[in-house]
């Protein structure tokens, strides 16, 4: 199963993502972890990342394809993968096609997991973390039993600064800019698979499973 994870930030792709890996047998591929992995390890290709983040620009798409590229090489990526942050635009997905193409592994599916706005709003600004065992909260969906203060340790609740409204509202236009179009890229090659990420965590995997019963 090689799958393209699309959705917006807060619908819970990382969650699933992590789910889907056990039940399928396949690794989740994240190009921000390959581009940290690459810098740590001083590869040619983390060299050339490197370089360019210190210059403060953006990592070329021809770098990062380069990375999933060598990734792919891996035995554990014979039964599929899950991508994860790439593409986040019509132009990444066209290259990316042509690169998989090139290795005999095009993707099967694009797996929308679908969020309203307003819902997507409350779940990043209204969470919560632990200063000391990390827990992480909602004030919205899953509440402290006391205010500011965790369950698990007792530890101080935080407010992360960047978790404000107009901050976030920022980060989902950006989405709804760039990410989105997606939607429509996906569609047109009938690859498209669609689920409501609200709800169990569990119901919301079932539902992912059902759909890519149809690819």
């Amino acid at each position: 199963m090689r799958i393209v994870l699309l959705g917006a930030p807060g619908s819970g792709k990382g969650t699933q993502a992590q789910r889907l890996t056990g039940i399928y047998n396949i690794p989740q591929i994240s190009t921000g972890d390959l581009l940290r992995a690459a810098v740590s390890a001083g590869t040619e290709l983390g060299l050339r990342a490197k370089a360019a983040m210190d210059a403060g620009a953006l990592v070329s798409d021809d770098i990062v394809l380069g990375m999933i590229r060598e990734r792919l090489q891996q035995d554990d990526t014979q039964n599929g993968f899950i991508l994860d942050g790439f593409p986040r635009n019509t132009a990444q997905a066209e290259s990316l096609d042509a690169l998989l193409a090139e290795v005999d592994q095009p993707i099967q599916c694009g797996l929308l997991i679908d969020v309203d706005f307003d819902v997507l709003l409350k779940r990043l600004t209204g969470r919560l973390s632990c200063k000391q065992c990390g827990a992480v909260f909602n004030r919205y969906f899953s509440p402290p039993q006391l205010d500011d203060v965790c369950d698990v340790c007792g530890g101080e609740l935080y407010h992360r600064a960047d978790d404000n409204e107009e901050t976030i509202g920022n980060r989902l236009k950006v989405y709804e800019q760039n990410t989105a179009p997606l939607i429509q890229y996906y569609a047109a090659q009938n690859k498209l698979r669609k689920v409501n990420g609200v709800g169990e965590m569990e119901a919301i995997t079932q539902a992912i499973q059902a759909e890519l019963a149809t690819v």
